[in-house]
């Protein structure tokens, strides 16, 4: 028993039909590939069924790929460089004449020599280090260098400005009754000579452009420029812009003043009139001349009673401005420490040249050709330093490169956009001589598009932008033509840099409808989509011509041509996956349909072709090739309609299977004579032992289990359009399904018979590991089968199996289930004698042994019969084993009670025992036989045997009339019914029964009739042993006859409460001529009638209601009963039987 006990279902497991046997049977056996010959060509020969079915993998592994839409993570697979791009020297800027080159040069170490203001923390401050820098950039010889020094040293220094911003003022000062100020600004220029002296230790002050000042000294400031009062507020915002003229970078100041304006003629008036009259240098030196001029051309009183309040000022020293400039907030300070103020102002400045005595300025070169030219040296020199054929640099500058660019940038007074627009030209250019990285090229797109609003200021510099939009345009669209070469789908690399050109490619699409000399005839996203036609008509004749030219025969292209569709489904999974988002959600092109619209007209126009040409040729390979090939533009097919709102009936491909049916007939066909031979060859070689220590089943099993898989799994790929024409392809391949596997177990059941057995041998290994084949085999056809369904061409029916493949499936269980329990019983047969003998020794154990003792030789024996059927078979097959098993120990119980005939109780006794024994034994706690299945068929019949086996003989009559009772009509309307009423009358201890009516009786008669009476009578025998039967008369020729006789038997009520009392109706049809005819009967238990079980009170002699009795025929348990009585020789069992068969005959007589 402990060997059940211990079954698990990691034990007991069945190997399934699942990817770990096609993985272990990738490799066939080697003896079976040496027997394998090579074929012919044209033709498959027998024997060829490895060479085959290893095809027929490669084809279904190409299929793996194809199913459901492909993920970008399948499809990116490396990470390496991106593919070189082309690179052209000529499409770079034009290369400068030597003396242009020493004019640049100058101009560089113009610019180095006469910067002026605050170098930044990231620029270099040597001069001596810029300098070295500029003579290597240009390579210049140390006296070329000197010659040029000495030339620019005698060159007049630059005339420097100021470019001020007044932008904007926060938090200021409240001076005005309403809570608000009417703020506005006064600047200029502090010359050297108005430098204040050093303030007195008792007080501080500052200069201001001041109301009402009483000093007589001239005013410092050279310039005085105001801006527009701001009314009621406390946060101007003014952005007004000033240049100012420098005599000296290194002492002149900048000096603001905000005031609250007061008067009621204004102050910024009153001084933009006095320049006209006086001029700007020759402006008054007294600020209470501008005051007075204000109010001689206004309407105000006195000018104490308007003076403006002050707010606050700034004082910056000129050569503080970084050399880049800056845009900053100042904190406002106050004229005196007496002085209260608050808020900040936020000013952006520039120190930038006016007059430049350089050769190139002189030449009416502008500043921003100058930058150019010098950033195009920079650029090239910079990334030259790089390592060769890097396409990821982002132009990242050296700390001299970035100096001397920003110093020429500021001199020439170049604004943001412009140094934008300049980058852009130059980097795209160079881009196309030396690849850089998109990125960078697209951070300057967006550095450009974020200074836009400045694009009025650009008159002269928009047709060069526009003529590097066109050529950085058109390069990009030779790219994008060769976009499989250049940005491969498989690279992640590659595909970056694909994304990033297309950002590049729509940001000029943004700045299109701005230039009014426009650089595209057409609009961008049509030329993009003209490149990607192109190439992909390009790719496709490329491929064609080296994979299926068409001066080749059909048969010689056919291999070619499925190349060539396996490429293009491949290239339109990169499509969908890959190149189709970027497309779209960046530039708006719906690459994937472009794509695949163009793609599968060109293959499809080449497949009816070459369709047409071969269908008079049909032969073995050209089937195999045709069906191959169909493979591939199903899938082709399938991918469109696998997207949603896709519909492939418009489609080139459309209807393409039907010059695709001969092929696939006659590949089927093949595929049938295949399979046999591969089973045949697998059997050949199988040793009838299990492949390995995880599995219990042998090699051709596993072997057939993926031919079945294979035969499902092409099915599936094949997906055959035409339903009528897919019904009697899928009919044809069930069937031939069906014909290979019972064709592996025939092949088994001769291979097993060859095998010789061990003497004595009661567990035969072979027959385990077949067996375990047959039951792998019915689970790998099961699950094939079901894969084979084909579309039935009515709604509704999705995922419905068709009636022709379930009836197959049906018979094909049906014979496989059979074969098990050949093969089940052929193992268990072996064991049939130790079963009997070791029964026997229970029979004839004498009654001193225990019983446990008795059966002990019988349990070691199944526990290790079963250890070895454990370890030998799968789960389904070790049930099957163990329900055989459980059916041949009843039956040896049974024959051992036959043979043994009244033996004592305890024999019987014993046996019982055993019999529950081997229940619990067989069960398991749950991971045996389930118990249902256990305690039905032979086991009742046992059970019921031992148990009348056990009781007296009264026992077993009494039985008798119980098993009448506790019958069930099954069918109530198949033998009639009868009513009846009963009650017993205490005071004349007598029992009436009254018999009614019968209806719907058997017609036993050939007339369709029946003459029909009923006899009354009371059982068991030995509770009436003074009564005698009683019987109504015969109704002739009816089916509802109607009796209303009242019969009377004397009967102490006792009696009638016994355990089985009873009265049984026994229905007959009377023949004169022979026999009476059993027609049914009914038994009513006398227990439950009125005055038995409880009292009669009052009413008449026929009181309760009428029960209708439904008739039926003896059940086996009965005949059990009868059947244990006819074997006892005590008298009274004999006369019990004896009375029975006189009764038989009494009825059977003639009344």
């Amino acid at each position: 028993m402990s060997t059940l006990l211990e079954i698990k279902s990691s034990v007991l497991r069945q190997v399934q039909v699942c990817p770990s046997f096609r993985r272990r049977t990738e490799e066939e056996p080697a003896s079976s590939s040496t027997e394998v010959q090579e074929p012919a060509a044209g033709a498959w020969k027998p024997g060829d069924g490895v060479e085959f079915f290893a095809q027929m993998r490669l084809i279904l592994k190409k299929g793996e790929g194809r199913q459901g839409l492909p993920c970008p993570e399948v499809l990116l697979r490396s990470s390496s460089p991106a593919p070189t791009e082309p690179v052209d020297p000529s499409r770079g800027l034009r290369a400068l004449t030597q003396e242009e080159v020493e004019m640049l040069y100058e101009e560089a170490l113009y610019t180095v020599l006469y910067r002026a203001g605050t170098m930044g923390p990231d620029q270099v401050d040597d001069q001596e280090v810029l300098l070295s820098y500029l003579q290597q950039v240009f390579g210049t010889s140390p006296e070329e260098h000197a010659e040029a020094m000495e030339r620019v040293k005698k060159a007049k220094a630059p005339t420097y400005a100021l470019k001020v911003s007044v932008m904007r003022a926060k938090n200021l000062l409240a001076k005005d009754p309403n809570g608000f100020s009417d703020p506005y600004c006064m600047l200029g220029i502090l010359p050297a000579s108005g430098t204040l002296r050093e303030p007195g230790p008792h007080k501080e002050q500052r200069f201001s452009f001041r109301k009402g000042s009483k000093r007589g000294g001239p005013l410092p400031a050279k310039c005085i420029q105001v801006t527009e009062v701001k009314s009621s507020t406390l946060n101007p915002v003014w952005k007004e812009h000033f240049l100012f003229e420098i005599e000296d970078v290194s002492t002149d100041q900048l000096h603001l003043d905000i005031w609250d304006h007061d008067d009621d003629v204004s102050l910024v008036e009153a001084c933009r009139k006095l320049n006209e009259v006086i001029g700007l240098k020759g402006m008054s030196r007294y600020f209470k001349q501008i005051v007075k001029s204000a109010r001689a051309n206004g309407t105000a009183g006195p000018t104490e009673d308007h003076t403006d309040d002050f707010l606050g000022c700034l004082n910056i020293p000129i050569r503080e401005v970084p050399v880049a400039g800056e845009d900053r907030w100042f904190k406002l300070e106050p004229r005196s420490s007496a002085s209260r103020v608050q808020g900040d102002c936020q000013l952006v400045l520039k120190l930038i040249t006016t007059q430049r005595d350089t050769s190139m300025s002189q030449r009416g070169r502008s500043g921003f050709l100058s930058y150019l030219l010098l950033l195009s040296r920079l650029l090239q020199f910079e990334h030259r330093a790089e390592e060769p054929n890097s396409s990821s640099w982002r132009g990242e500058l050296s700390g001299p490169a970035a100096t001397v660019l920003c110093l020429h940038g500021a001199q020439s007074n170049l604004s943001a956009l412009q140094l934008a627009v300049l980058h852009w030209q130059v980097s795209s250019r160079h881009h196309q001589t030396r690849t850089l990285d998109y990125g960078y090229l697209l951070g300057l797109l967006e550095d450009m598009q974020a200074h836009w609003e400045e694009a009025a200021s650009l008159p002269q510099e928009q047709e060069g932008l526009a003529d590097s939009f066109s050529a950085f345009s058109e390069f990009g669209l030779r790219l994008l033509r060769q976009l499989r070469d250049y940005f491969p789908a498989t690279n992640s690399t590659a595909v970056y840099r694909l994304e990033l050109l297309l950002k590049c490619l729509g940001k000029l699409q943004l700045f299109q409808p701005s230039f009014e000399i426009c650089p595209f005839e057409t609009e961008l996203n049509m030329d993009i989509a003209a490149a990607l036609k192109r190439g992909n008509r390009e790719w496709f004749d490329k491929l064609l011509n080296s994979q299926s030219p068409r001066e080749q025969p059909g048969p010689q292209r056919l291999a070619g041509l499925v190349k060539l569709a396996d490429a293009v489904y491949e290239d339109l999974q990169s499509c969908y996956g890959i190149y189709a988002s970027l497309f779209h959600s960046i530039i708006k092109i719906d690459f994937f349909t472009l794509t695949f619209r163009q793609l599968e007209r060109l293959v499809a126009e080449e497949a009816w072709v070459l369709t047409e040409e071969l269908s008079p040729k049909m032969t073995l390979e050209v089937a195999s090739g045709l069906f191959e090939l169909y493979l591939t533009l199903a899938d082709i097919q399938r991918f469109w309609s696998s997207i949603p709102g896709r519909d492939s009936r418009s489609l080139a491909l459309a209807g393409i299977h039907a010059p695709f049916l001969p092929a696939v007939k006659l590949w089927l066909q093949v595929l049938r004579d295949q399979a046999k031979w591969r089973l045949q060859g697998a059997v050949d070689v199988d040793t009838l032992e299990p492949m390995d220590s995880s599995s219990k089943h042998s090699s051709s099993a596993a072997t057939a289990s993926l031919c079945f898989s294979h035969m499902q799994e092409l099915w599936a790929r094949l997906a055959w359009p035409d339903p009528a024409q897919a019904q009697g392809l899928g009919t044809q391949l069930s069937q031939d399904l069906c014909e290979a596997a019972l064709f592996y177990t025939e092949l088994l059941r001769k291979k097993v018979d060859t095998q010789p057995g061990a003497a004595g041998e009661a567990v035969s290994e072979p027959l385990c590991v077949v067996l375990n084949d047959v039951e792998l085999l019915r689970k790998a056809a099961d699950q094939a089968l079901r894969g084979l369904v084909w579309p039935e061409g009515a709604p509704g029916l999705e995922g419905v199996l068709p009636r022709p493949l379930l009836s197959c499936m049906q018979a094909l269980d049906e014979d496989l289930q059979r074969e098990a329990r050949t093969v089940t019983a052929h193992l268990t047969s072996k064991m049939v004698g130790d079963i009997r003998k070791y029964v026997q020794h229970i029979s004839l154990s004498p009654d001193s042994i225990q019983n446990e003792e008795a059966m002990a030789p019988l349990l070691k024996y199944l526990d290790e019969k079963l250890a070895l059927l454990n370890a030998s078979l799968v789960k389904e097959n070790l049930s099957r084993v163990l329900e055989a098993l459980w059916e041949l120990l009843l039956q040896a119980i049974l024959q051992a009670l036959g043979a043994n005939r009244d033996v004592s109780a305890d024999f019987y006794g014993r046996f019982h025992f055993t019999l529950e024994a081997l229940v619990n034994f067989f069960h398991a706690e749950g991971q045996g036989l389930p118990l249902e299945s256990l305690r039905d068929g032979s086991y009742k019949r046992l059970e019921e045997e031992l148990r009348l086996h056990q009781c007296s003989t009264r026992e077993c009559i009494e039985q008798y009339y119980l098993d009448k009772l506790k019958q069930r009509s099954l069918e109530h309307n198949r033998f009639g019914r009868l009513s009846v009423r009963c009650h017993y009358e205490a005071a004349e201890q007598r029992l009436a029964v009254e018999v009614l009516h019968a209806a719907d009786l058997l017609p036993l008669d050939a007339n369709g009739l029946s003459d029909p009476f009923v006899i009354v009578e009371l059982g068991p025998p030995h509770l009436f042993p003074l009564v005698r039967s009683q019987r109504t008369q015969v109704k002739s020729r009816t089916l509802h006859p109607v009796y209303d006789e009242l019969f009377y038997f004397s009967v102490p009520a006792e009696a009638c409460r016994r355990r089985g009392a009873c009265v049984l109706f026994t229905v007959m049809d009377h023949d004169w001529l022979s026999t009476n005819d059993f027609a049914g009967e009914a038994a009513l238990g006398l227990g439950s009638i009125g005055g038995v079980a409880r009292p009669q009170v009052g009413g008449s002699a026929r009181a309760g209601q009428p029960v209708t009795l439904h008739l039926r025929r003896p059940r086996a348990q009965v005949r059990s009963a009868l059947r244990m009585l006819e074997g006892r020789n005590n008298k009274e069992a004999q006369e019990f039987v004896k009375r029975l068969k006189e009764l038989e005959k009494y009825m059977e007589a003639d009344p």
